[in-house]
């Protein structure tokens, strides 16, 4: 757990991070980080203030990115409905999914596949993922004959495919949502006018 900043510093750590993100997946991995503290809009002895290595800067912004989609997945069960919820975080995840590509990459280089980040990243997506899906299962609005590893794979292997574009990304989601879903009842048919 960080330790709490002041407000210039926790300013300026917050866009390192949105800078990272940004440079990382526009760039790939092995962008200078002069370049990520340029963008940032702070010099280079501030960037290494907040991250003394690479890997700090990569593992900070999986971390925040798979806590913000757990955060999120609380938020949306409690406001939406459970369709809604399911289909708002699995939005989310997709983009997520999307942009942890190189992220990914490059901590397995120099981490490993275990890496401590990866570990805390697959509980935390897992937990989040099991609170949308199980409460449109419940709803019955989503097959039960699934479980969120299924929906996780299904849409993190679609949008992490190499050469797939932002439209593309968002119908093969909208294949997943539409193999999901429970159909609505076809009331009309079974009860015909007249």
């Amino acid at each position: 757990m960080r330790r709490p900043m002041r407000a210039d510093a926790q300013r300026n750590y917050d866009r390192l991070i949105e800078s990272a993100r940004e440079t990382f997946t526009e760039l790939g991995g092995d962008t200078p980080l002069e370049e990520v503290a340029r963008r940032a809009g702070v010099g280079i002895g501030t960037l290494y203030r907040h991250f003394p290595t690479r890997l700090d800067l990569l593992e900070a912004i999986y971390r925040e990115d798979v806590d913000r989609l757990s955060a999120l997945a609380r938020t949306l069960t409690s406001e939406r409905e459970p369709w809604a919820a399911l289909e708002g975080w699995l939005e989310e995840f997709s983009a997520y999914a999307a942009t942890k590509r190189v992220l990914f990459q490059e901590i397995v280089a120099v981490a490993g596949k275990d890496a401590e980040v990866f570990i805390h990243s697959r509980a935390a997506i897992g937990e989040a993922g099991e609170l949308v899906l199980n409460n449109a299962q419940r709803a019955g609005v989503v097959r039960t004959d699934i479980e969120v590893s299924d929906v996780t794979r299904l849409v993190g292997g679609c949008t992490m495919m190499p050469g797939s574009d932002a439209a593309q990304q968002r119908r093969m989601l909208q294949l997943v949502l539409d193999g999901i879903r429970v159909p609505p009842r076809l009331t009309h048919c079974l009860n015909p006018p007249g």
